[in-house]
């Protein structure tokens, strides 16, 4: 018998806080996740997530009529927030703008009232959003590239990124492709990551015929591009374990780099099938994501001909 998994006492303690208007709202057909499924998804993976969100600006994708109604893309405050939303001033292209951030459980699990599907965070953090802590690359395939094909490109840039003394981890996207993420300290600005990722993207992408790192949909016909724009100063990727607004409420799931196996189907993980896993896994494979000190030093800067 499977055993079972719990939302921490802290998570309990906000859902118990949250009300809903119209709990029963279907936000997914497919998969009948309602406004209060939502919820109590959220407070089951929120020690896992809240890490990876807390303290950086985030743009949320809000479906509140269900994802067969409009779904819109919001990064800035607004009245009638619920608690534990709070905001960061960033200096934009005219002006300043407030950013939305997450600063607990209640928060996070306040989403399931905004209709909030997807959660998408800086890769830098508010109290210095100029200094990015965190490498992204994310391998998009074309729909007639075979998933397998995907994997082994995660498991390329995995190498390459060992070669650079970078420690990188796996996720599911909630969609067709795979994010690999390398934490760093911070020191290094927005420019110099981006070169750095664009240098680490290319050479990848220089051993295969089968990857490209150009957006141009026409050039990406049979191949995976290697999509290394989101390390740039106002992008964002897909939180680990946030829901996808798309049929049957898929989500990015972390996974353990053991899993990258022709087996793998990223189609598995949704909010029905997580709670099993988080029982049968008790250990979070993103753990050490969260505990490590490496840096992308002057070393792999000159490997890859940057600064």
């Amino acid at each position: 018998m499977t055993a079972t998994v719990r939302p921490s006492a802290a998570a309990e303690k906000a859902l118990a806080k949250i009300t809903l208007t119209h709990p029963e709202r279907v936000l997914d057909p497919d998969s009948g996740l309602t406004k209060r499924g939502l919820a109590d998804y959220l407070a089951l993976v929120a020690d896992r997530m809240l890490p990876h969100v807390t303290g950086r600006p985030i743009s949320f994708v809000r479906c509140p009529g269900g994802t067969e109604k409009a779904c819109f893309y919001q990064k800035h405050i607004e009245t009638k927030l619920p608690p534990g939303i709070g905001s960061v001033t960033i200096r934009e292209k005219e002006g300043t703008g407030d950013y939305l951030t997450i600063d607990n459980e209640e928060g996070l699990i306040g989403l399931a009232q905004m209709g909030v599907l997807e959660v998408h965070p800086w890769g830098s953090r508010a109290d210095d959003v100029e200094k990015p802590d965190r490498l992204i690359f994310d391998f998009d395939p074309a729909p007639d590239v075979p998933f397998t094909s995907v994997i082994e490109a995660a498991l390329a840039m995995r190498e390459r990124l060992e070669k650079l003394g970078l420690e990188s981890f796996l996720k599911t996207t909630g969609g067709k492709g795979l994010h690999v993420v390398a934490p760093f300290r911070r020191g290094l600005d927005w420019p110099t990551v981006k070169e750095f990722a664009r240098a680490v993207a290319t050479a990848t992408a220089a051993e295969s015929d089968r990857y490209v790192t150009v957006m141009t949909k026409a050039k990406r016909t049979g191949k995976i591009f290697i999509d290394f724009f989101r390390n740039d100063r106002g992008s964002t990727a897909v939180a680990p374990y946030s829901t996808r607004a798309r049929p049957g409420a898929p989500v990015a799931t972390p996974l353990d780099w053991r899993e990258a196996t022709p087996a793998l189907d990223p189609r598995h993980f949704t909010t029905e099938t997580i709670p099993r896993r988080l029982a049968q896994m008790p250990d979070d494979p993103w753990a050490p994501l969260l505990k490590s000190q490496q840096s992308i030093g002057k070393a792999a800067l000159k490997a890859m001909k940057v600064g």
